[in-house]
């Protein structure tokens, strides 16, 4: 029952951060100097991934090549004396064994993992959401290596939530579930509604773009009919699971960044600045001034 595998779905149009998107996958945004899906995948091998299958689409070619070898751009970087910055650019795609699939046509989050069934076989394994950032507090375990440690303890299909506030409950998945007894922070789910209107929301515990499944998974997605947006909606699979097996969330000790937002983007592009020795002391002190209104010096 160890989870060896994952699946990243990184297929989605990305129209929010239109006209950035039309050439670059959401997926490839950089948070200073690394794309997204690199903290997503750097994420999957610290919690023990050694296998990852990334759904893609049409116009997503840069995710493989981000993750490919680019012998001429390491060949320039060592005659250029930059021997240290050629290996972080062969790294890239050393930590795990990446596949890729392509979902041909838009058919929802419950589509893009269905794709991966004949990957996967029957085998448990994870998902993480290609365009959201897990950021645990310092001594904190890996969001996902969180799940793992509790998926070994209960064999069960497991989601990460947590608590937004009521009035972004129409940006995601919402859950509802019975606290464990000795863990408040467990449930055992109900019932999950995808993207509710406020007065609707059985909850506030949003999901939070990490979940464990059993390989049953796959034969509730093949008996889910499209739903919202005529697309098949991986919280419907998870409500078929749910009475079928036992199906619990996790609030978790993590932040999460949620990129396909444009605020929360910035959000976290400003804030991983801010703690990198490079950029943080002068980024710091020019918001300062930018917010006790002094004038920007002059270079």
């Amino acid at each position: 029952m160890q989870v060896r595998k994952a699946v990243i779905p990184a297929a989605g149009m990305g129209t929010r951060f239109l006209p950035a998107t039309k050439s670059m996958p959401k997926e490839m945004l950089p948070i200073v100097d690394k794309p997204v899906l690199q903290f997503v995948l750097e994420e999957a091998a610290e919690s023990g991934i050694e296998d990852v299958l990334i759904v893609t689409g049409r116009g997503k070619q840069a995710i493989e090549n981000h993750f490919d070898y680019n012998p001429d751009l390491e060949y320039f970087l060592r005659n250029s004396g930059k021997a240290e910055l050629a290996e972080r650019v062969r790294d890239i795609g050393e930590t795990v064994r990446i596949h890729y699939i392509r979902q041909k046509e838009q058919l929802g989050l419950g589509d893009a993992i269905r794709l991966a069934r004949q990957h996967v076989g029957q085998e448990p394994f994870a998902v993480l959401l290609g365009d959201t950032i897990i950021d645990p507090p310092p001594g904190q375990k890996p969001g996902l290596r969180q799940l793992l440690d509790l998926f070994e303890q209960i064999r069960a299909s497991i989601v990460a939530v947590h608590r937004v506030p009521r009035e972004w409950v129409a940006r995601y998945g919402i859950v509802e579930g019975d606290p464990d007894p000795f863990d408040p922070n467990l449930l055992r789910l109900r019932r999950l509604v995808e993207k509710p209107s406020p007065p609707e929301a059985p909850s506030d515990l949003a999901i939070a773009g990490r979940y464990v499944f059993t390989p049953e998974i796959f034969d509730a997605l093949d008996c889910t009919p499209r739903g919202v947006g005529g697309e098949i909606q991986l919280t419907d699979a998870m409500n078929q699971l749910a009475v079928d097996e036992p199906v619990f969330a996790l609030a978790w000790q993590a932040r999460r960044f949620d990129i396909g937002n444009r605020l929360e983007y910035a959000k976290c592009f400003v804030e991983f600045a801010l703690r990198r020795s490079d950029t943080g002391p002068e980024l710091r002190a020019h918001i300062a001034r930018l917010l006790a209104g002094g004038p920007e010096p002059l270079l």
